[in-house]
């Protein structure tokens, strides 16, 4: 939009107005587009309120903020029929948060709140995204101290929704150690938890506790199953010492095929040289699990010094299968 374009000349019927906004995207906005992203942040149309806050966001309208907080209150009144799927509050939410809103009562009002909505046999609730935006965004609020925010976050811990309890997770993170019993405990929850709320509760632990930690993700690769999936990776993405150390000896006990090959993975993916060692070692034996090792090897994408290691190791043996297994996962592949 051109500056001196006046705001009789603004677009009037939705599809324009949808159309105006999306041209908007990647631009820097002048005083007309600026004008314009505020009118719409006053449209009945939650569609276009929400495409307008997430201009607002890429272009730090902080200068907005009054219209945003004002439609976001708009949006909860007979949300089912205003806001349906709560596109305009879940825009809002996440822009407000990371344009700079600390005030409390703002995001408290979305934390818990629900919008059922009709659904083939039945109603859902599609407030899920509003609760985890609130749950993070009050993180930072003024007029809230640590014990408040551990209280207020129990409750979208337990969300039947599990994008929210991941949400909370990430909330408890950033309140460092404090929330360190609240996340022990809720990876300790039985239950079928989604791996990746157990994923996000490893990762916030070792990110707190560092070592500390490790033996506690550790005892979750006894399971052998998805779980311990996540906690190998988890323990793997720390690139601690005593983080392969713990895989090195579940490996060493396990007997799950498909879990000795996660394990072998992570070993890698710490990248210590002691664990590219350990997964040369297998090759070098021809251990069952050597062409696991090599592939978890090719995961790093290996240099010419580490290609040759893995080249000599495979020739050492004069195993065919071994050297059809480096031909398929390293053959092929470039060196970096």
């Amino acid at each position: 939009m051109a500056r001196s374009e006046s705001n009789a000349s603004l677009p009037k019927g939705f599809d324009e107005q949808m159309a105006a906004l999306d041209a908007l995207k990647g631009r820097e906005l002048d005083a007309t587009s600026v004008a314009f992203v505020k009118k719409m942040l006053g449209n009945r149309s939650n569609y276009l309120v929400g495409k307008a806050a997430r201009l607002a966001e890429e272009n730090d309208l902080r200068e907005l903020m009054p219209d945003m907080l004002a439609a976001f209150e708009r949006f909860f009144e007979n949300g089912e029929k205003t806001d349906p799927q709560c596109w305009a509050k879940n825009a809002l939410s996440r822009t407000l948060a990371k344009l700079g809103c600390r005030e409390k009562d703002v995001f408290l009002r979305g934390l818990t709140f629900h919008q059922y909505e009709p659904v083939w046999g039945g109603r859902s609730d599609t407030a899920g995204t509003l609760r985890g935006n609130c749950a993070l965004a009050l993180v930072t609020c003024e007029g809230l101290i640590t014990p408040d925010l551990l209280v207020l976050l129990l409750e979208p811990l337990t969300d039947a929704d599990k994008s929210v309890r991941v949400e909370a997770v990430r909330a408890l993170a950033a309140l460092g150690e404090p929330a360190v019993p609240v996340l022990r405990l809720r990876a300790l929850v039985p239950g079928e938890e989604p791996e990746e709320m157990l994923a996000v509760c490893f990762q916030a632990l070792l990110g707190i506790e560092r070592e500390d930690a490790i033996p506690f993700v550790g005892r979750f690769l006894e399971s052998e199953d998805d779980s311990a999936s996540e906690a190998a990776f988890a323990l793997a993405e720390t690139h601690l010492p005593a983080a392969l150390e713990t895989l090195i000896r579940s490996q060493k006990k396990g007997h799950d095929p498909w879990f000795m090959g996660v394990l072998l993975s992570a070993i890698a993916l710490t990248r210590l040289p002691e664990g590219v060692d350990f997964l040369i070692g297998f090759i070098e034996r021809e251990e069952r699990e050597a062409e696991a090792a090599i592939e978890a090897l090719v995961q790093l994408g290996p240099n010419d010094e580490l290609r040759s290691r893995i080249a000599k190791a495979v020739e050492d043996t004069g195993s065919p299968r071994l050297k059809k297994a480096f031909e398929t996962h390293v053959g092929n592949k470039t060196t970096d």
